[in-house]
């Protein structure tokens, strides 16, 4: 708390007081004096060390991470990998992801890292060989999924939260002929489970029938979901199978959906280029 100024006639009282030892005033006043007025000086310190420091605080720029950019038109869907992010089949999460190999402050000329991930880590994509012997051996990998097909109009809607995705389902959303990507925003959203440490196989996905639904009656070329996984834990290898045989379906998993509505959006995503990968991490946006 400042202390209040006090009026110059009484200041000029102290002054004399102190500068002239003839001046009339009892030892313990002019102790007293002396004290308010160092209390003033230091107080007078303090202010001035405070207000330095909150000009330095205001300096430092502080790394801003958007999710939404360009005034609402452009979201970002894609989760920021963190040593906290869920990790398949696992309770402890992903763990360290980068470790520093050289570092300014170690006295080299700059920072290096190592990055250390699974291949279908946060929000990525899958590709034919994931569950394919023959596509494995023949090198359908992530670099050869097309990116016309991961990149032009996507249809965002709302599943019913109290189901998987089955062929049911599907008939009840409607979905119109022509639509060719469909991001399928679940009870996961709802749940946080993506920013859950611990995995969840309770997670929302599709089932082996709806899968099979989507490849006969529909012109689907890309499916997206808000988990680790398109396919329930049950269901995870047929669905796979039923929507990766054709090697005209991309699978985009582990979307960040919870503050996109319902509707027609453009949709990019770009994969990272791994020779021989099964999936990779992928930054996906949607732009009105």
């Amino acid at each position: 708390m400042r202390a209040e100024a006090k009026p110059a006639h009484l200041l000029d009282t102290n002054i004399q007081a102190i500068s002239n030892p003839s001046f009339p005033m009892a030892a313990g006043t002019m102790r007293r004096v002396q004290l308010m007025l160092l209390l003033q000086l230091c107080t007078g310190i303090l202010t001035t060390a405070v207000r330095s420091l909150d000009e330095r605080v205001l300096r430092i720029a502080v790394p801003e991470r958007r999710e939404v950019y360009n005034d609402g038109k452009i979201y970002d869907i894609t989760h920021l990998i963190t040593p906290e992010m869920p990790k398949w089949g696992t309770a402890d999460g992903m763990g360290q992801v980068l470790t520093v190999i050289d570092s300014i402050k170690n006295g080299s000329d700059a920072y290096v890292s190592e990055m250390k991930l699974p291949s279908h880590t946060g929000t990525h994509v899958d590709a034919p060989s994931h569950f394919f012997e023959e596509y494995y051996e023949e090198g359908y990998d992530t670099s050869t999924l097309d990116l016309k097909t991961l990149n032009g109009p996507a249809l965002v809607v709302d599943v019913p939260r109290d189901s998987n995705i089955s062929a049911e389902v599907m008939k009840s959303l409607q979905i119109p002929k022509g639509i060719q990507r469909v991001l399928f925003r679940t009870l996961n959203t709802d749940r946080k489970l993506m920013y859950q440490t611990e995995f969840d196989s309770s997670y929302v996905g599709i089932v082996k029938d709806g899968a099979e639904w989507i490849v006969e009656n529909t012109d689907i070329k890309l499916v997206g979901i808000d988990y680790l996984s398109i396919a329930t834990y049950d269901d995870a290898v047929p669905t796979h199978q039923a929507l990766l045989r054709s090697r005209e379906i991309v699978i985009v998993e582990g979307l960040k959906l919870e503050d996109i509505e319902a509707g027609i959006y453009d949709l990019h995503c770009l994969p990272i280029r791994v020779l021989g990968a099964d999936g990779t991490p992928t930054r996906c946006v949607l732009m009105e």
